[in-house]
């Protein structure tokens, strides 16, 4: 072999060594600047995803004669991450039912796909629905296209006063009119504090997909328990079990078993692997009670 025909080899294995896996490198990374712009509201970026909340401040909504608070069960959120050349979204839209056809109709309009809607709570007032969207492309672009279906709610979408201080979530004990140590102790898992709400999130064991891409735990995909002062030294709670098929019986069971009501059950994914059931829940007891009974939800996905 002569030189040149050996250089060119050497080139050849170069290029070879250097190009980027499929689904990698001509992965550029996600671009929060035209998401924050598009949405008006800065996120956070936690595991390779840009999530920006955007609780309904604007609702007044009480159940059972508890004020909830925005970030206890009026969240709404939307999260992206990069996935080779585009972005993945998953979100989850707190609307009033008045609010629900004109977003439906305009995120359809679109291209967003709406991949869940249903109610998470029983009783409330005044009436939530939850919709649930899903995406796969620019993420400045679908922030637009959000945003558009948002601004025809009552949805506050004011962004950060400059110089002001964002809030950081707290360790538990701080902020909170309930004993959010004791929670956490029953429930064997650390929580977070924002705004006087306990957030207890617990990851499922295997890999999660949307789109055939990883969703991290903070996409939606752990299990979700909340936890604020209802008065008279009792708690409430809601959130949802995210659980697999042969869960939801055994979790069911044990809710019931405990005096905690199941106030929806159904999927939040369309393209999402493995199959995934939510599972939302109330509670409104002393706080020890109504930690043991979550608990015992938790242990019973953990059987079999």
């Amino acid at each position: 072999m002569n030189r040149t025909m050996i250089a060119i080899s050497m080139l050849g294995m170069v290029c070879w060594f250097a190009a980027p896996a499929e689904g990698e490198a001509a992965t550029g990374s996600l671009d929060t600047k035209a998401i924050e712009q598009a949405i008006g509201k800065p996120g956070e970026t936690k595991d390779d995803v840009y999530k920006v909340s955007l609780p309904r401040k604007d609702l007044s909504v009480t159940l059972d004669g508890v004020q909830l608070k925005p970030g206890f069960a009026l969240g709404t959120w939307i999260a992206f991450k990069q996935a080779g050349h585009d972005a993945v979204l998953d979100g989850d839209l707190v609307l009033t039912e008045h609010e629900v056809g004109a977003v439906f109709n305009q995120l359809r309009k679109v291209g967003i796909q709406v991949s869940a809607l249903h109610n998470h709570l029983i009783g409330e007032t005044p009436k939530l629905m939850f919709l649930h969207i899903e995406g796969k492309g620019d993420a400045g672009k679908m922030a637009t296209q959000i945003k558009e279906a948002l601004s025809l709610t009552g949805t506050p979408m004011e962004p950060q006063l400059a110089g002001a201080t964002p809030i950081v979530m707290s360790t538990a004990g701080e902020e909170v009119d309930f004993d959010a140590e004791a929670i956490q102790k029953e429930l064997g898992y650390k929580g977070k504090i924002k705004d006087g709400v306990l957030h207890v999130a617990v990851p499922r064991p295997e890999p999660i997909k949307l789109h055939g891409v990883l969703l991290p735990p903070n996409m939606g995909m752990a299990t979700a328990l909340n936890f604020q002062s209802a008065g008279g030294n009792k708690v409430a709670a809601t959130g949802d079990f995210v659980m697999v098929s042969e869960e939801v019986d055994r979790v069911t069971k044990a809710l019931a078993e405990h005096g905690i009501l199941v106030t929806a059950l159904h999927n939040h994914l369309v393209h999402g692997w493995p199959d995934l059931y939510f599972m939302h829940f109330w509670a409104d007891d002393r706080a020890e009670k109504v930690a043991k009974g979550l608990r015992a939800g938790l242990d019973a996905m953990k059987k079999g």
